[in-house]
């Protein structure tokens, strides 16, 4: 079972977490969370994750949590068209702020399908409380179409090159992790389009196109760290239990095109790779994670699944140290 397949036991577990959680503030331990990216302003930490609407959790010191309203209160019409059965429940949202706009990238899926769109709302700030405060959705900025594609439109990454062009990071199995750079405006690819793949798993070459395969690769995120662009990814499969193999990947490249490789040298696009961090018996497949800095300080922002709370995804938030050749480095949990 795939990741797109076996989500469904995620669905499961994110309302059994929602429905048990007291109200008011949260510790950061029993946070729910799948796909966590987060951003500060003003002092106050926005979290936002997969979930109805797309989840939204704030904080003031990352040890408390406090619910927020989702960032859609009913599915975009657009998305409901596109994608047969989709009822409102969203992917892996990821957040920047650049040119006085925070622009929100998510992602809306069939289960087990790339019949998927990647999409793209802003605001001017991310505080309820403002008058400024309005999510503008701009709807589809990339779609996949099964039996054309070979890649899967979900897991969205904005990342700007050395000049402040945005490129888009995104896939999930099929032939794995693309690369392509977006208009100025963010809501579409640039002409010419060009589509890289920058990270890939062997594939079973007997599979058909209409199957995600084997090549369990996916949730990339891109960070700039000195003279290097090091491109985040979580191997093999989630939501399983404590069967669950997930875990964070990183190559590093000197141009945020790539080419990507892994500290023994092996290229990503090459099924490279080398490990971050992976579960243990307290926590079951680690992954998905953003890479964030906060006061000169660089933390790794993820999910994990509590062996504690019967495997329920929780949000996961550890500093992130680089060694003397520059690869990062992050306690076990």
């Amino acid at each position: 079972m795939t990741k797109l397949f076996s989500f469904l036991l995620l669905l499961c577990s994110l309302g059994a977490a929602a429905q048990t959680m007291p109200a008011g503030a949260v510790p950061l331990g029993a946070v729910p969370a799948h796909d966590p990216v987060m951003i500060r302003q003003d002092g106050t930490y926005y979290l936002f994750c997969t979930g109805m609407g797309i989840a939204v959790w704030s904080s003031k010191d990352r040890k408390t949590w406090q619910a927020e309203k989702p960032v859609f209160a009913a599915p975009p019409a657009w998305a409901v068209a596109a994608i047969p059965g989709f009822k409102g429940h969203i992917w892996a949202p990821d957040i920047s702020f650049a040119n006085g706009q925070y622009s929100l990238f998510y992602s809306v899926s069939a289960f087990g399908k790339n019949t998927s769109c990647i999409g793209l709302a802003t605001t001017k700030t991310l505080n309820p409380a403002s008058p400024d405060f309005k999510w503008t959705d701009h709807g589809r900025v990339i779609q996949s179409v099964p039996g054309r594609d070979m890649w899967n439109a979900i897991d969205p990454n904005l990342a700007r090159d050395a000049a402040g062009a945005p490129w888009l990071a995104f896939g999930s199995f099929w032939n794995g992790i693309k690369l392509v750079k977006l208009r100025p405006d963010l809501l579409a690819p640039a002409e010419p389009e060009q589509w890289r793949t920058i990270a890939h798993r062997p594939r079973d070459p007997k599979l058909n196109d209409l199957l995600p395969g084997d090549g369990a690769i996916e949730g990339p995120f891109i960070f700039q760290k000195g003279s290097f662009y090091y491109l985040f990814t979580s191997f093999d499969y989630c939501c399983r239990g404590p069967q669950s193999t997930y875990k964070m990947m990183v190559g590093r490249a000197a141009a945020i095109t790539g080419p990507y490789v892994d500290q023994a040298g092996v290229a990503l696009d090459q099924g490279g790779g080398t490990l971050v961090l992976a579960g243990d018996k307290n926590w079951y497949g680690v992954g998905h994670n953003a890479v964030c800095t906060f006061d000169k300080a660089d933390y790794l922002v993820f999910h994990g699944y509590d062996a504690a709370d019967r495997g329920r995804p929780k949000l996961r938030i550890e500093k992130l140290a680089w060694d003397k050749d520059g690869w990062p480095t992050v306690a076990a949990p």
